[in-house]
């Protein structure tokens, strides 16, 4: 077993050679050099910790109980609403029967008119 390790052993890569920054020149030593996308690798994500679950459930409760408050508050608006628009139908059918009772009211004309 040991021979087939030495058959196929590589050597480590090389090492990357240390490259010293460009200078900067003195007009830009107020601004932040540019980011070398080339050679930064974006860091891995976190891997699953269960101390972070407990702060999600607490997020996850809080947004049920914020989802719980709009929606009382909302049923109390829609009933004050329906109330205020049975008032205005009330208010309009008591116009409606005033107005039928003065067309009730007025005089029949003096001649009637023919019937042919």
């Amino acid at each position: 077993m040991g021979e087939l390790q030495q058959l196929y052993y590589l050597p480590p890569p090389p090492l990357p050679t240390p490259t010293a920054p460009p200078p900067v020149p003195p007009s830009s030593l107020d601004e932040p050099p540019p980011p070398s996308s080339s050679h930064e690798v974006p860091p891995a994500p976190p891997g699953f910790n269960p101390s972070r679950m407990v702060g999600v459930i607490r997020r996850k409760i809080l947004i049920k109980d914020l989802a719980a408050v709009y929606h009382a508050e909302c049923l109390t608006y829609c009933q004050e609403l329906l109330e205020l628009q049975r008032k205005l139908e009330e208010s309009y059918t008591d116009l409606k029967i005033s107005e039928n009772s003065k067309k009730e009211t007025t005089r029949p004309p003096k001649r009637q008119k023919k019937s042919r």
